[in-house]
């Protein structure tokens, strides 16, 4: 279950780098740093490698500052980019929701489950649980507690314990390490807790 291709971090930093140059044309390195939140050491290491491939140009500005610019090339990497997420994201939804259709139905006589995560995935995964006969009895999520999903509350990872389950899912991908250690931490068991993606 744990066959899903993401796309690499540096295809999308390089896009979201090239999408607010695109927008802004005389964003700093510590800009695109805050702006991304992303650490600066890596955004310099991305606009090394965006310069080096002729995507972008760069011009000092007062105070020792230097300012980027995307060229024509950087324009058609960035619409290119952008089409490569836009069929990777689409690839990655169906391998999610088979991935996540064929975790329900070998989860057989269960009735009900907990959702931890609550992001994207979770989504792919709330809708693919429609059509089960498995119930959602709750959704964790350390960091959204006190937020919605489909009209739930979400609770604290914390709160786990005091759940009426029989499995938790894993329904995030970007947190699903942190999320899967937090479930640890909280007593669950591993065989309880259930994952489409490697943790």
């Amino acid at each position: 279950m744990n066959n899903i291709h993401i796309p690499d971090s540096e295809k999308r930093s390089s896009l979201q780098i090239l999408t607010e140059l695109s927008a802004n044309d005389s964003l700093t390195q510590r800009d695109l740093s805050s702006s991304l939140g992303i650490a600066l050491g890596l955004v310099n290491s991305y606009i090394k490698n965006l310069l080096s491939k002729g995507f972008i140009t760069v011009k000092a500005i007062p105070r020792r500052r230097y300012a980027y610019y995307l060229t024509p090339k950087g324009f058609t990497e960035k619409t290119r980019l952008a089409y490569d997420l836009l069929q990777d994201y689409t690839r990655i939804y169906r391998e999610a929701r088979s991935s996540f259709k064929k975790l329900f139905n070998e989860l057989g006589d269960t009735k009900e489950i907990v959702f931890a995560g609550s992001d994207e995935v979770a989504e792919i995964a709330y809708l693919t649980l429609q059509e089960t006969d498995i119930r959602l009895a709750d959704i964790v999520d350390e960091e959204m507690a006190g937020k919605k999903f489909f009209g739930r509350d979400i609770r604290p990872i914390s709160d786990i314990m005091s759940m009426d389950y029989e499995c938790i899912v894993v329904a995030s991908y970007l947190k699903r390490e942190k999320i899967y250690k937090e479930l640890i931490s909280s007593n669950v068991r591993k065989e309880d807790i259930k994952v489409i993606f490697p943790v």
